[in-house]
């Protein structure tokens, strides 16, 4: 049984940072590919940024150059540092796991994504 758990949430000041973590357990599969999504209120949930078991990463172009995403497979924990946030980022952030490896824009579509914790908030003010 895969369970995802995320942390790190919480409220900061625009320009501020955030680092969310994501523990996974039951996860044995040698390909895989990782994400993190987020949902705003009222608001469809979108792909921030993926990872495959090679440790390729791609990111919605809305984060590029703030966000990154990395792995510690030591420790089967899943990160996504955020700098530079602005009050658009804010809502629940999932992540979220396959067991194949990603395409290219794996990212975009949930529905790709069969494993989901249950979010932690971002709140950025102004």
């Amino acid at each position: 049984q895969v369970q995802l758990e995320e942390s790190g949430g919480g409220s900061v000041q625009a320009g501020g940072s955030l680092r969310l973590s994501c523990a996974a357990s039951g996860y044995t599969y040698n390909d895989y590919c990782m994400g993190w999504f987020r949902q705003g209120a009222g608001t469809e949930r979108e792909g921030v940024a993926q990872i495959d078991s090679k440790g390729t990463t791609r990111y919605a172009d809305s984060v590029k150059g703030r966000f990154t995403i990395s792995q510690d497979n030591a420790k089967n924990t899943l990160y996504l540092q955020m700098n530079g946030l602005k009050s658009e980022d804010t809502g629940m952030y999932y992540c979220a796991a396959r067991n194949v490896d990603c395409y290219i824009d794996s990212w975009r579509y949930p529905q790709y994504f069969g494993y989901w914790g249950q979010g932690t908030q971002v709140i950025v003010s102004t």
